[in-house]
């Protein structure tokens, strides 16, 4: 029985790790087109901010 314990270790590990594996390698481009379009428009305001002749931002 003792043999049967010592067996089921690298079982686990190897289970645990193609599940790691698969977790790992997971397709992970949905989440960058929007990143990407916020970013855009970040860009697209600060552009707009900096142009001439835009007014400057009140300090207080």
């Amino acid at each position: 029985m003792a043999a049967l314990a010592w067996l089921l270790i690298p079982l686990f590990a190897v289970v645990g790790a193609a599940i790691w594996g698969s977790w790992a390698s997971r397709d992970r481009t949905t989440g960058d087109i929007a990143e990407l379009n916020g970013y855009a428009r970040f860009r697209d305001a600060m552009e707009k901010a900096g142009a001439p002749g835009a007014p400057a931002p009140e300090v207080h």
